[in-house]
C-alpha cells in the first residue's frame, strides 16, 4: 500500500542507521580511548573492578616508594656497621700488642686506640638517611627509670586487600634497640646502653671474668637492666679479684689507674665479645636488606600483573576496532543511501496524480 502517511520504508531505513551510527560512536570512542570500558555505563562489573585495582596499583607503588627510602637507611646503616667493625678489629689488634710493652709504648697506643674510637663513634653518628640514624640513638624514659628502649622501625613493605575487601598493610621491622650501638639518653633514662657504650666491669683473671660474663648474660636476657646486671654480675665474680669498673668498647684506657697486663688480656677478650654482638647486628641490618630486596622485587611484580589484568578487563582491542570501524562506516554509508531511498519513494505518488 501506497501512503503519503506513512513510510514504514523510511523508518526501517531510519532505525537502521540509527544504530549504526550508534555502534560507530562506540567504536570510535573505544578508539580514541582505548578502552572497550571507560566509564561505568559501558560495564558496571568490569568498571568497579578496574577501578578498584587501579587505585591498589597507586598505593603500590606508594609502597615501592616506602621500600626504596627503607632499603637506604638500612643500606646507610649496614655500611656505618662495616666500618666500625673493621675499626674495632684494629682496637683489638692494638691492645695484644700492649702486653708486656713498657708504660710510654702503651700511652702511645692508648692514643692510636682513642683516635679509633672517636672514629667508631664518627661513622655510628654519620649513618643518617632522610633522618633515620639505627646506630646512634636517644631513649627516652616511657613510665619508670631505666625503661627507655628503642621501638622498632618500620618500613611499609606491603599492601594487601582480603577477598571481603579489608585491607591491611604489612610492615618490614628493623630492631633498632638490637642494632644501636651509642645510646645518648639520660643514664636515669636508658635501659640498656648501645654496643659500643654499655659500660661492665673487667676483671684480672679469666674465671672472674666469665663468673661475671655469664651473670650478667643471664640478667640482660631476664630483661633487667644494665645497671642490675652490672650488679649481678659483680656479686657472681666476688670482691677478691682486682677489677676496673665502666669500661666500654669506647672508653676503654690501658693507660688507666689500676689497669695491668692481666686486664689488658680480659679487654681483648671483651673486645672480641663485642665483635661478635656486632656481627649480629649486622645480620639483623642484612637479614632486613635483603628481606626489603624480595618485597621490592615481588611488589613491582604485582603492579606488572595488575596491570595486565585490569588491562585484559578494560583495554579495547585496536585491531578488531579498527576492522568493525571501517565495516561500520559502510553500514553508515549504504544507511544514509537506503533512507534517500526510502524518502524518494514518496515522491511517486505524485506521478499517479500527473496527467
Amino acid at each position: 500500500m501506497a501512503s503519503i502517511m506513512t513510510n514504514a520504508s523510511a523508518l526501517t531505513a531510519l532505525q537502521s542507521l540509527s544504530a549504526t551510527n550508534k555502534s560507530l560512536e562506540q567504536t570510535q570512542a573505544r578508539i580514541s580511548t582505548g578502552y572497550r570500558v571507560s566509564q561505568a555505563s559501558d560495564n558496571a562489573a568490569y568498571w568497579s573492578i578496574a577501578t578498584t585495582m587501579r587505585s591498589d596499583n597507586s598505593a603500590l607503588s606508594t609502597v615501592q616508594d616506602a621500600l626504596g627510602l627503607g632499603a637506604s637507611k638500612v643500606d646507610t646503616a649496614y655500611t656505618g656497621m662495616n666500618n666500625v667493625l673493621a675499626t674495632i678489629g684494629q682496637i683489638k689488634t692494638k691492645l695484644l700488642s700492649t702486653v708486656g710493652q713498657t708504660a710510654a709504648a702503651k700511652a702511645k697506643t692508648q692514643t692510636e686506640i682513642q683516635a679509633l674510637q672517636a672514629q667508631m663513634k664518627s661513622f655510628a653518628d654519620a649513618a643518617t638517611f632522610s633522618g633515620s640514624n639505627f646506630l646512634a640513638v636517644t631513649s627516652k624514659q616511657n613510665l619508670a627509670p631505666n625503661d627507655g628502649v628503642q621501638p622498632d622501625s618500620q618500613i611499609v613493605a606491603s599492601f594487601n586487600r582480603s577477598s571481603s575487601g579489608a585491607i591491611s598493610i604489612g610492615t618490614i621491622n628493623i630492631d633498632v634497640e638490637g642494632t644501636k650501638l651509642f645510646d645518648y639518653g639520660l643514664a636515669a633514662e636508658v635501659k640498656n646502653q648501645g654496643t659500643l657504650d654499655r659500660k661492665v666491669s673487667i676483671y684480672s683473671t679469666g674465671a672472674a671474668q666469665t663468673l661475671y660474663d655469664n651473670a650478667y648474660a643471664a640478667s640482660i636476657a631476664g630483661g633487667n637492666t644494665d645497671i642490675t646486671a652490672n650488679a649481678a654480675g659483680q656479686t657472681a665474680a666476688g670482691a677478691v679479684v682486682p677489677r676496673v669498673d665502666n669500661v666500654s668498647a669506647y672508653n676503654l684506657d690501658i693507660t688507666a689507674a689500676g689497669v695491668t697486663d692481666d686486664i689488658i688480656t680480659q679487654m681483648v677478650t671483651r673486645i672480641d665479645k663485642v665483635m661478635a654482638q656486632l656481627t649480629d647486628s649486622a645480620t639483623i641490618l642484612g637479614a632486613a636488606k635483603s628481606s626489603i630486596d624480595l618485597q621490592k622485587t615481588f611488589t613491582q611484580s604485582l603492579i606488572d600483573s595488575i596491570d595486565r589484568g585490569v588491562g585484559q578487563l578494560v583495554d579495547a582491542d585496536m585491531n578488531k576496532e579498527s576492522t568493525r570501524l571501517q565495516a561500520l562506516q559502510v553500514q553508515q554509508q549504504l544507511g544514509i543511501q537506503a533512507l534517500s531511498i526510502a524518502n524518494s519513494a514518496s515522491q511517486s505518488i505524485l506521478a499517479l496524480f500527473k496527467s
